[in-house]
């Protein structure tokens, strides 16, 4: 019998207008879901172990809070870095034979961290990991553009997101349990051995999509490779600085410094700060869950995306704020609350794709998470350095937290009235729905 990575009908293309042909049969779509979450799962892990490994690092390599957000941060630069190439190449030879190649550059970069004798070994092994797992979110937001309907689309989005907070959760207290017996370095060993089948997975499971078809006679192909329609969109430029600084700031306190916060200024241990990391992505995991149940049906009563984030994201704004002025009496649970209704932005990207044609699906959906993953280097690396400025400035730390935090809650805000200025101007129009409009 053959595998469903040889099996895709042709029936199930995107037809000449952009929109699926059909939705994919239910067993060849879940075996396509859980080949491309096997994979994200471990995009995720690798993308939040930093947290939980940030006390060990600076124990054993003695790193500044900058050095520390250098570090995270370099996995996200390699990982924006790849974004616009890796638009290009999903729309132009497919999600499967994509993903397989990206991910040896992520195995590669997995084995290089584990032997990495220096912070410059590890800075550029983390670079190799971000550029190796880039395409984990966005070859199945890809496949499902194409074979999936929008409601389904935006379904499957947010439970492809639960299965990275699933990996989130797995990079905290299980991560403790298991460096006693391997060690971090053993720990990226074994992370790239579970890639390393993950990806036979992939190749098995996943449908090779065919090549996108050459431009029609005497049509010259697009030399910006169809981006200067996206990044002039003005859906795209809506929702820019809310993937900047609120979608990537999300990730930069979720993979670093909400540890670092719970042990320099809540004052709590490692295995403590770990346990309270796991109660933080338990709570994202059951938030993506339920995005995922309810969005079909709040689409149909007439509840857009961008709506969602108009009513939600202000409550993640507020709690950002009673989170810096409480400093180390704010609990785990007032960081748990603020992802959740955070975690809202996230329906912004599949809902935003949907204003593209299905041509156009991959650079759409990477031109957004490339200002997402720059939002993530950029607020990662800059909160460590604005923290190292003010107490090298004489504050405790306490207070250096609480100001950098500051700062990071008012870029939010700021970013917040962007996106109503939008939605003023278009006398609150859905801005992604302004090529339809």
């Amino acid at each position: 019998m053959s595998p469903p990575g040889r099996q895709r009908g042709e029936s199930r293309g995107a037809t000449q207008d952009g929109t699926p042909a059909g939705q994919a049969p239910l067993r060849l779509a879940l075996a396509i879901f859980l080949a491309f979450a096997s994979v994200y799962f471990f995009s995720a892990l690798l993308r939040a172990v930093t947290a939980t490994l940030a006390p060990v690092f600076s124990a054993e390599l003695g790193l500044a809070a900058g050095q520390l957000g250098l570090l995270a941060g370099a996995y996200f630069l390699g990982f924006a870095a790849m974004q616009l190439p890796l638009g290009s190449a999903l729309d132009r030879w497919g999600p499967r034979r994509v993903l397989l190649v990206f991910l040896s550059a992520a195995v590669l970069g997995c084995v290089a961290f584990a032997a990495a004798a220096s912070l410059t070994h590890l800075l550029l092994a983390r670079l190799l990991i971000g550029v190796g797992v880039s395409a984990c979110l966005m070859a199945p937001l890809t496949c499902f553009r194409h074979h999936f309907s929008p409601g389904a689309q935006l379904r499957a989005n947010s439970w492809m997101l639960m299965t990275g907070s699933l990996g989130m959760l797995a990079s905290t207290v299980p991560v403790q349990w298991l460096l006693p017996a391997l060690g971090w370095r053993g720990l990226f060993v074994a992370v790239a051995l579970c890639l390393a089948v993950a990806m036979v997975g992939v190749a098995w499971l996943v449908p090779a999509d065919a090549p996108a078809r050459p431009a029609a006679s005497g049509q010259a192909p697009q030399a910006d490779g169809g981006y200067q329609a996206v990044f002039r969109h003005p859906a795209f430029l809506a929702v820019a600085p809310l993937g900047f600084f609120a979608y990537g700031g999300l990730i930069a306190m979720q993979s670093l410094w909400i540890g670092p916060w719970l042990t320099q200024v809540g004052g709590r241990t490692a295995e403590q700060a770990a346990q309270g990391l796991f109660l933080v992505n338990l709570s994202m995991l059951l938030a993506f869950l339920c995005w995922g149940l309810v969005m079909p049906v709040l689409i149909r009563a007439g509840w857009a995306g961008e709506r969602l984030i108009a009513r939600v994201w202000p409550l993640g704004v507020l709690l950002l704020g009673v989170i810096v002025w409480q400093g180390q009496h704010a609990g785990v649970w007032l960081w748990a609350l603020w992802c959740v209704c955070t975690s809202v932005v996230s329906l912004a990207q599949p809902a935003g794709a949907q204003v593209f044609p299905a041509a156009l699906a991959g650079r759409a959906l990477s031109a957004f998470n490339l200002v997402i993953f720059s939002g993530v280097f950029v607020l990662q690396w800059g909160i460590g350095l604005a923290i190292d400025a003010l107490r090298a400035a004489g504050l405790d730390p306490v207070h250096a937290y609480q100001v950098a935090f500051a700062g990071f809650a008012a870029t939010c805000a700021l970013s917040f009235l962007w996106l109503n200025a939008w939605r003023w101007r278009r006398r609150g129009a859905p801005a992604w729905q302004a090529a339809h409009g």
